[in-house]
């Protein structure tokens, strides 16, 4: 292996630490702190819920890094189950990423359309009109993508200031007066708020486990770390620095975020409480607040899914050359340089996904219970990875500290949230692993059919 670092257009500390805040930092901070608090019974499990997702994401960063390090290919993220396992594993999980990046990609629409359709309706709004503007923003992004306009980069670093500082904004209510603890009903508040230690250790579990799903999905994009680890300028200093100084400010910032919420909406109307982002401007700027707040949110999931549909027809695309997706999704308008068919598939998908999963809730659990499959069998790997490539050791990549632990924690909590889906929403479990074993069969009977086909 090549040692990089002598090149000057590695990424530095400073660099690597924005990218692994930037690929954590999405929508779902505007919204899953509603779904985390209904499902804890006392404050201690949403807050310790919100510290363990950061823990964990962590776990995995530096997990990811290394995996990175020793398997340094474009695309790791995919290739390696091939390189680990075998070509059907590699099929069948590739394709639920992306069935899960689909169902992502509708999850943060229907953010959008949430805060959207306080604005445009007096009434609260029924799951079927918020997932038709869920699929109407989708579909008028196909269409743009369609057309070969792309999204600068610029642009981009516009969507970031605009979250970073949505998120300041929230931080900063911290400053305004809070809730009225008067104003809740008594009889609102469960039994077990007024006696946290009367519940039952398999209730606080059960509770912790709920809400860390709703975690987890705002917690997701540091398995991307999995792409820089030749990337990255003396490796193995910065590396690691970079991934724990990220992960640490962006738990610091969601703590922060939750605090705001509890101390401007109160932990137990949270739990209840729909565009809550919305809400704590409403209460700090009033009426015209909340307008240019949800405007602003709404521009942001726009620019999200904008930046999906461009971005996974692309990964369809990799796995068409490589031979793992039928050549049909290697299909591309040479004048426009769009790749038609993978972009009218996924966008297709992402509508089926609102059509059957027509709400957040819904969603949430599909995409966290795939990513559970994936998140364990990737991060699986570097105990494979560690045996086949023990001569990079001591070469100058990345080499996590406190091996195995690390990836044991990751693994074994990706775990814990898939049986608790399994165990909350049994149909919704049923629903992904269906769908896994749908993809193994596929792949031994279509994909390995025509390598035969090729090699005869």
């Amino acid at each position: 292996m090549q040692n990089n670092s002598g090149k000057s257009n590695q990424l530095r500390l400073f660099d690597l630490t924005m990218i692994v805040v930037g690929l954590v930092i999405g929508m779902g901070i505007f919204r899953t702190a509603t779904d985390a608090a209904s499902a804890s019974l006392t404050p201690t499990i949403y807050f310790t819920a919100w510290v363990a997702g950061g823990i964990i994401a962590l776990c995995g960063a530096l997990t990811y890094a290394e995996i990175g390090s020793r398997y340094p290919v474009t695309g790791g993220y995919y290739k390696i189950f091939a390189a680990c396992y075998h070509p059907s594993v590699a099929f069948a999980i590739n394709c639920i990423i992306l069935i899960s990046n689909a169902a992502s990609l509708s999850g943060v629409a229907l953010i959008g359309s949430e805060y959207l359709s306080q604005l445009i309706f007096e009434e609260p709004s029924s799951d079927l009109v918020k997932s038709l503007i869920a699929m109407s923003a989708i579909v008028v992004f196909y269409f743009v993508n369609l057309a070969g306009l792309r999204m600068s980069s610029q642009t981009q670093n516009v969507l970031m200031l605009i979250k970073i500082l949505m998120v300041l904004v929230l931080i900063s209510a911290l400053f305004f007066p809070g809730a009225d603890p008067s104003s809740i009903p008594p009889s609102s508040l469960p039994p077990s708020s007024n006696s946290p230690s009367s519940i039952p250790p398999s209730s606080l579990i059960y509770s912790f486990g709920i809400a860390l799903i709703a975690v987890s999905f705002t917690y997701g994009g540091y398995q991307q770390t999995i792409n820089f680890g030749e990337e990255v300028k003396d490796a193995r200093k910065n590396l690691p620095r970079g991934i724990v100084i990220g992960i640490l400010m962006i738990i610091g910032l969601y703590l922060l975020v939750q605090m705001a919420y509890v101390h401007i909406i109160g932990f137990e109307a949270l739990k209840s409480t729909r565009g809550i982002a919305a809400v704590v401007a409403e209460k700090m700027f009033g009426p015209t607040g909340k307008t240019i707040f949800t405007l602003l949110l709404f521009l942001a999931v726009l620019a999200y899914v904008n930046v999906l549909l461009l971005s996974n027809p692309r990964v369809m695309y990799a796995m068409s050359k490589d031979g793992i997706l039928p050549s049909m999704f290697a299909k591309t308008d040479e004048k426009r340089g769009v790749l038609t068919v993978s972009l009218t598939v996924f966008a297709a998908i992402c509508i089926v996904v609102l059509f059957f999963a027509n709400t957040f809730e819904k969603i949430l659990g599909f995409t966290i219970f795939l990513d559970s499959i994936g998140m364990a069998t990737s991060a699986a790997t570097i105990f494979i990875l560690r045996k086949r490539t023990r001569h990079l050791d001591g070469t100058g990549i990345y080499t996590m500290k406190w091996y195995p632990v690390l990836p044991l924690i990751f693994m074994i909590a990706y775990t814990f949230v898939g049986i608790s889906i399994a165990i909350n929403t049994p149909a919704l479990a049923l629903t992904g692993l269906a769908v896994f074993a749908v993809f193994l069969g596929i792949y031994f009977l279509v994909v390995r059919n025509n390598k035969g086909l090729k090699q005869s």
